[in-house]
């Protein structure tokens, strides 16, 4: 149920001031009510959020920064046994942009108050009078069962992440993704506000409702988040356009990749690899499985994976052994995969997925979204809805062979590249008689095209040699297959020099 349109006396002021006229403390909150504050700001041109941060907060090291803390009894709903507590996060380091806090608790608004007495500095030396500094974000931990873990992590423009039990942070989700790698320039929106809703015990759900905000749109959006040996986060996005919007990104998430054995390109490491996901899953509305290997390429490379009604995508961790990676700090294998499924029909559009040249494993150089096919017209309310799972493994996967791995390395002199995919599966443990690697290049052509099938081992293994003559770019696509039927996913690879 919708709720009332904001009164007039409610509309007016800044942003902050909107907020606090609306939805403030001491306010009611209702419902669809986020979705009314974002419609009436909308209609007003974007304010750019203050900077404005204090000393000493103001240029602290990431090491100076991540030593803050809330203190136990500093945490929201900390001894009320509701399953959860949330750690509300001050402004610092590379975090300035500040956001309001709010509980919602028997339908009543309560604004979380900075108080000083309620966290460790690590050392930080903070005046009795400093200024308070805001807070950029929250932390959720869930402490049923007497085994609290960290989920969730919601800082900095609307990126957050989550983790199920036993992982560690590494795909970073975001709220909405506009004008990605475009020339003139990306569009970040951010997170104004949050309304946290008291969970009830003993439901294992908690709620965290965000005012969107940018030049070109504003918004509202409702996660509920369900932790535990998956994290299931439910996704409701509604979005205001102040303009015409023709490059919008829904379910985006971005990752690390650094280097693999798919390409080492200038690397000197003692490590074997470096990323947080291996590949990009998709089922699409045809009903079929696509896995692209990411890359980290010389220049950045675009790639659109036209569909009508997706079923599903994601960024993929398959690799959780520890000797893949060798590092025992950040441990790779431990990574979240972030499979999306829309909720309802998201019509035609695109997963689009674009990678960028790093020569840092903390950058996030891998962004994946769904782009609609239509623009989205200014002074239109569009909601999508979808449901994340982050997880060790997606809940949607091939009953066929998948991908175990991609390796590529040079093939002689010239540019011909040799390349080696081995799939595995249980389809795979007895011989197959026809078994064939339907194998294309464009542009390019396929040399030295062989099959070894291993039914011990469950996998097949396709090796090749790519020539791309004077070409700078070459699509490939294989799949294994018993006759006419499909025994594998399909591998997709762009080779650029």
């Amino acid at each position: 149920m919708a709720a009332q349109a904001l009164p007039a006396a409610a509309q007016s002021g800044g942003p902050q001031a909107l907020i606090q006229n609306a939805l403030g403390e001491g306010q009611r909150f209702e419902a669809g009510a986020v979705t009314e504050l974002a419609r009436a700001l909308s209609r007003r041109p974007f304010a750019p959020p203050p900077n404005d941060l204090p000393e000493p907060f103001a240029g602290l090291s990431y090491e100076r920064y991540v030593a803050i803390r809330a203190l136990p009894t500093g945490r929201i709903w900390h001894g009320e046994n509701r399953g959860f507590v949330v750690e509300p996060l001050p402004r610092g380091f590379v975090f300035t942009t500040g956001v309001s806090l709010f509980t919602v608790e028997d339908g009543q608004i309560r604004r979380v108050v900075f108080d000083k007495s309620r966290f460790d500095f690590g050392g930080l030396a903070v005046p009795p009078n400093a200024p308070d500094p805001g807070f950029s974000g929250m932390r959720l931990e869930s402490v049923a069962g007497g085994q609290p873990f960290e989920f969730a992590l919601i800082q900095g423009a609307t990126f957050f992440r989550a983790a199920a039990r036993g992982q560690n942070f590494g795909i970073v989700a975001r709220g909405l993704v506009l004008k990605a790698a475009e020339v003139r320039g990306e569009e970040f929106p951010i997170f104004r506000a949050f309304w946290i809703e008291r969970p009830v015990p003993g439901t294992n759900a908690i709620v965290v409702n965000a005012l969107l905000d940018s030049e070109s749109v504003a918004g509202a959006v409702r996660m509920t988040f369900r932790p535990g040996e998956a994290t299931i986060v439910d996704v409701e996005t509604t979005l205001f356009p102040r303009v015409a919007l023709e490059h919008v990104g829904i379910g985006g998430m971005g990752a690390a990749f650094l280097f693999g054995p798919n390409v080492r390109r200038g690397t000197e490491d003692i490590r074997p690899a470096v990323y947080d996901a291996s590949g990009l899953s998709m089922l699409n509305g045809q009903g079929e499985w696509l896995w692209r290997p990411l890359n980290n390429p010389d220049t950045l490379q675009t790639s659109a994976f036209m569909d009508d009604n997706p079923r599903g995508f994601g960024l993929i961790q398959r690799e959780r052994d520890f000797a893949h990676f060798q590092d025992d700090a950040q441990r790779f294998e431990r990574r979240p995969s972030l499979w999306i499924e829309p909720i309802g029909d998201w019509g035609q559009g695109s997963v689009q997925m674009i990678e960028i040249p790093s020569d840092s494993e903390i950058n996030k150089n891998i962004l994946a979204y769904w782009r609609p096919r239509a623009a989205m017209a200014a002074g239109s309310e569009i909601t999508l809805s979808y449901r994340q799972f982050w997880s060790w493994t997606p809940p949607d996967r091939p009953q066929l062979a998948t991908v175990w791995g991609t390796r590529s390395g040079r093939a002689g002199s010239g540019r011909r590249r040799r390349f080696l995919v081995e799939f595995g599966g249980d389809g795979l443990a007895a011989p197959i008689p026809d078994l064939r690697a339907t194998l294309t290049a464009s542009p390019g052509t396929i040399l030295n095209h062989r099959v070894w099938a291993y039914p011990d081992r469950k996998t097949v293994r396709v090796a090749f040699d790519l020539d791309p003559g004077n070409e700078n770019a070459s699509e490939m696509r294989l799949v294994l297959q018993s006759g006419a039927k499909p025994l594998s996913e399909t591998w997709l690879y762009r080779w650029t020099p």
